[in-house]
């Protein structure tokens, strides 16, 4: 299964304006990951970053990648990171178990493979958004944080003007965010 795993204001944005490597979450955006303070708690944040954690390979897109600073090449347990990419320099090796891939169907296949009976982790708008336009998004799990950040990069900004039916599995309230996964109806 590959899920999408993803922090947002109640406005639909995943960054604040103007982020950079420099500000990778823009301004404001670190208010997404508030949250994130209750993950060693026995309630529902707790309950799923263990989840997310479980996971058994990453996709995420370039530009969330380089953001994030390559997550120092280890994202969580040394799982398997395929980056989305356009296009890939042959002199940038990116660190740990990173993969740079082009094709969205090639990189869904070897992250599934890489994961064995566990799912797949996505991070990045991007990266989200290609995997949903090849059908290849089985599940999204959206931390939606009690904020109206106005501005920013929005998560599903840039999809084709057609419907995409997603059933709700869970909703999860916690202070400060609710957890909502979909099911993307095939």
């Amino acid at each position: 299964m590959i899920r999408l795993y993803m922090s947002m204001s109640l406005d639909g944005f995943v960054v604040g304006p103007d982020d950079s490597p420099e500000e990778p979450m823009g301004r404001g955006g670190f208010r997404l990951f508030n949250w994130l303070d209750d993950r060693n708690s026995d309630g529902p944040s707790g309950q799923v970053v263990r989840e997310s954690l479980a996971t058994g390979a990453l996709i995420a897109g370039r530009r969330t990648y380089e953001h994030a600073g390559r997550w120092n090449g280890d994202h969580h347990n040394g799982v398997p990171m395929f980056i989305l990419t356009h296009h890939v320099d042959e002199d940038d090796v990116p660190p740990g178990s990173a993969l740079y891939v082009s094709d969205v169907a090639d990189c869904a296949a070897q992250a599934l493979a890489a994961a064995g009976d566990r799912d797949v982790m996505v991070h990045g708008a991007g990266a989200a958004q290609a995997l949903l336009r090849a059908g290849l998004l089985d599940e999204l799990e959206l931390h939606v944080v009690n904020v109206l950040l106005g501005q920013g990069r929005r998560l599903f900004d840039n999809l084709p003007a057609e419907y995409i039916e997603l059933e709700q599995v869970r909703q999860l309230p916690a202070r400060d965010v609710t957890h909502l996964r979909y099911r993307v109806v095939k």
